[in-house]
C-alpha cells in the first residue's frame, strides 16, 4: 500500500468525529457497561480518547500555531488514562462527545490548508523530542482504529444478546 498523502491522512484523523456521531445514539447501558470484562465503557473510551486529543491540542497543536515552544511531554499513559476515566464519571456522555468533536475539530483546522512543508516540520516537545502534524497522525490514527474495532464488536456481540 502507497504512503498516504497528508490530507488522506487529516481526512481519516477526522473520520472518527462521524463515526462518534453515528453511535450516539445507542442506549444509555451501552456506554455504561465495560465492553468486556475488566475494560472500559463505551463512555470511559471516548472520554480517554477526548482527553489525550485535549492535551495533545492544548500542549503541542495550540503551541505552533502561536509559535510558541511546545509543553507535550512523554507522559505516563497508566497515570493519564487513569484521570481520563475518573473524568468521565464527572460528565455526561453528551459533554464527552462535545468535547471530543471540539478538540478533534480545532486539531483538524490547524492542519487543514497547510502545506506540506509545515505538515511536516518538526518541532521540539516539551522532552526535546520531535513532534510533527503527520507524526502525530501516524501515531494515533492506528490508537483511534484499535478503540474503534473495539467499539465495533461490543456493538455487534451486543446486538446478538
Amino acid at each position: 500500500m502507497a504512503a498516504k498523502t497528508n490530507e488522506q491522512l487529516v481526512l481519516e484523523f477526522h473520520s472518527f468525529i462521524p463515526y462518534v456521531q453515528s453511535i450516539q445514539h445507542l442506549e444509555d447501558a451501552l456506554w455504561e457497561a465495560p465492553v468486556k470484562p475488566g475494560k472500559w465503557s463505551l463512555k470511559e473510551m471516548l472520554c480517554h480518547i477526548m482527553r489525550w486529543d485535549q492535551y495533545f491540542y492544548e500542549e503541542a497543536f495550540a503551541k505552533v500555531k502561536a509559535g510558541q515552544p511546545l509543553t507535550a511531554k512523554h507522559l505516563n499513559f497508566n497515570e493519564f488514562n487513569a484521570k481520563a476515566i475518573e473524568y468521565a464519571q464527572t460528565v455526561t456522555l453528551q459533554e464527552i462527545i462535545r468535547q471530543l468533536i471540539e478538540y478533534r475539530s480545532k486539531m483538524i483546522d490547524d492542519m487543514t490548508g497547510i502545506t506540506d512543508a509545515e505538515f511536516l516540520t518538526t518541532y521540539p516537545d516539551g522532552d526535546g523530542k520531535p513532534f510533527s502534524y503527520r507524526g502525530h497522525l501516524r501515531g494515533f490514527i492506528p490508537h483511534d482504529k484499535h478503540h474503534k474495532k473495539q467499539i465495533q464488536q461490543y456493538i455487534q456481540s451486543a446486538a446478538l444478546t
